[in-house]
């Protein structure tokens, strides 16, 4: 393992994908290499990128992209698609992950990171957190997490790659450190040896990457006595390291990908898990990371390959003039058929509310994009004429079901109002309201570290800021009854709020702008 083979020192910042992407998975084939995250309920899912210096990355795409691949229509909100894993052998790309609430664990290939990409393979063993691995002999072996809580373990059998089918009964290979959720499993070879690591602890404050080693890939394997990524009691901008994947670059110096959070000096993000990239130093044949030594920075100087690589997507203004959506915009499920549209008012975003709204668990007409940045704003213009009855369209800031804070044009009394809506820990409130006789509105959500301000304007010239609500009650932190995965996504929005909308809205561009 050399890791003197490098070309010169740079400096990069992380996260490298700043936002909502976590539990990263690298692979590489020839000069590039390819990143995928965990997606949650948002379609479409696993969102992939590519890149030649691990540090410039341009989203190609979404792995499952097709309703036959990926149903959400009833899937709660952190449900969906957990902790994908992509690997590269011979000339193609797999990618394994779960569909919690859905159809469990399975595959798909692709020649083309780009897609299309295959019908879901289903696999049979394994709660969440699947893993392939590709050994010298041929055997293909899927490794997954088990159990919950402290009951946690890793299972790996051997599958018939080309259908799926399992060739071996599953076999407990890895219990982890004693502590609760042994997660995110991957088995490596390196250097003849056989790697098993996995996150523990949960993906918290006590978060944290194990490993062992074994001469058999079933093990049993020699568990390092430390993490060898935490940042668990250190007084740190960078909370929760772990869930980590290995990759090797075409100079034989070796990266681990790793979702990690930017807390704030309360304690919340509302970017939540994000994707962090640092190098690997190998000591006797282990590979250490960062064991509460603060290696891992939000500004990095590093001995690495230099490249160029496309800026990945995210700041900026979209005016809709396309055929199709940016990679970078998503949906809540699968949306609608006839929910949105790029054709019904060419050069704007139309959207057709659903009878299911912000707060439901259904098909609601929503598209977004995560937010990235603690500081910045997002701005719209809507056309919007609502005639019936709780018709209502606008722009939105949402984490799930029980946090979001919309400011929109609503149908009510027989009077259209600008209003604006707060929904914290599943309640909602109208927090302001005023009739209005325009159907073209400007609106804006500026986000800071602190608070979320909602504001309008008619003539594009003069603003109403009209309410404000709490940055943490928007973050991954603030829940009550279940775990939130997600950071926020800035969308747009239309709904009936309980029938379908006679009038669609349309969105003539969008504008996010960081500060």
């Amino acid at each position: 393992m050399n890791n003197q083979l490098v070309s010169q020192t740079i400096r990069y910042s992380n996260p490298i994908l700043p936002g909502f992407y976590p539990d990263p998975s690298i692979t590489r084939a020839g000069e590039y290499f390819y990143l995928i995250c965990s997606s949650f309920e948002y379609f479409p899912g696993v969102p992939i990128f590519r890149s030649r210096d691990l540090i410039q990355w341009e989203q190609v795409g979404h792995v499952l992209n097709r309703p036959n691949q990926l149903d959400l229509t009833d899937r709660k909100s952190s449900d969906g698609i957990y902790a994908p894993s992509i690997r590269y052998f011979e000339g193609t790309f797999y990618m394994i992950t779960t569909d919690v609430g859905g159809i469990g664990n399975f595959y798909v290939t692709a020649t083309d990171p780009a897609g299309p990409w295959s019908n879901p393979i289903h696999v049979p063993y394994g709660g969440i957190d699947p893993s392939l691995f590709f050994d010298d002999d041929g055997k293909v072996y899927v490794t997954a997490q088990q159990g919950a809580d402290y009951d946690s373990h890793a299972i790996q059998y051997e599958i018939n790659i080309v259908t799926g089918e399992a060739l071996s009964e599953p076999q407990v290979v890895w219990y982890g450190d004693g502590g609760p959720w042994t997660e995110g499993p991957h088995l490596y070879k390196i250097n003849g040896m056989y790697y098993m690591m996995s996150a523990s602890g949960g993906t918290a404050k006590e978060h944290r990457e194990i490993i062992g080693r074994s001469n058999n890939p079933y093990g049993p394997f020699e568990r390092y006595p430390e993490p060898i990524l935490t940042h668990r009691g250190l007084d740190h901008p960078i909370q929760y390291l772990g869930h980590a994947d290995l990759i090797e670059d075409v100079k034989g110096n070796w990266w681990a990908v790793f979702l990690g959070v930017r807390l704030t000096e309360d304690g919340y993000s509302v970017l939540g898990r994000e994707t962090f990239l640092a190098p690997v130093i190998w000591k006797d044949e282990w590979p250490y990371i960062d064991n509460n030594e603060g290696c891992v920075k939000l500004e990095m100087s590093v001995a690495r390959l230099p490249a160029a690589a496309p800026g990945a997507a995210g700041e900026g203004r979209n005016d809709f003039a396309a055929d199709h959506l940016e990679p970078e915009w998503i949906f809540v499920r699968n949306p609608a058929d006839g929910s949105y549209s790029l054709d019904e008012a060419p050069g704007s975003l139309t959207l057709r509310g659903q009878a299911a709204g912000l707060g439901d668990v259904g098909r609601i007409a929503f598209a977004g994009k995560r937010q990235q940045h603690k500081q910045a704003s997002f701005t719209t213009c809507m056309s919007f004429a609502p005639t019936a009855e709780g018709e209502e369209a606008g722009l939105c800031a949402r984490r799930d079901e029980d946090a979001h804070y919309e400011i929109g044009l609503l149908r009510s009394g027989d009077r259209n109002r600008v209003m604006a809506r707060l929904t914290i820990r599943g309640e909602s409130q109208i927090v302001y309201e005023a009739e209005t006789e325009a159907e073209r509105l400007l609106l804006r959500i500026e986000a800071t570290e602190d608070e979320y301000a909602l504001s309008y304007s008619e003539d594009g010239e003069n603003w109403s800021s009209i309410a404000t609500g709490p940055a943490r009650a928007l973050s991954p932190e603030d829940f009550v009854n279940k775990m939130c995965f997600t950071g926020v996504v800035i969308g747009l929005y239309a709904t009936g709020n309980g029938r379908l909308s006679g009038v669609p809205a349309h969105f003539d561009w969008f504008k996010y702008q960081a500060k």
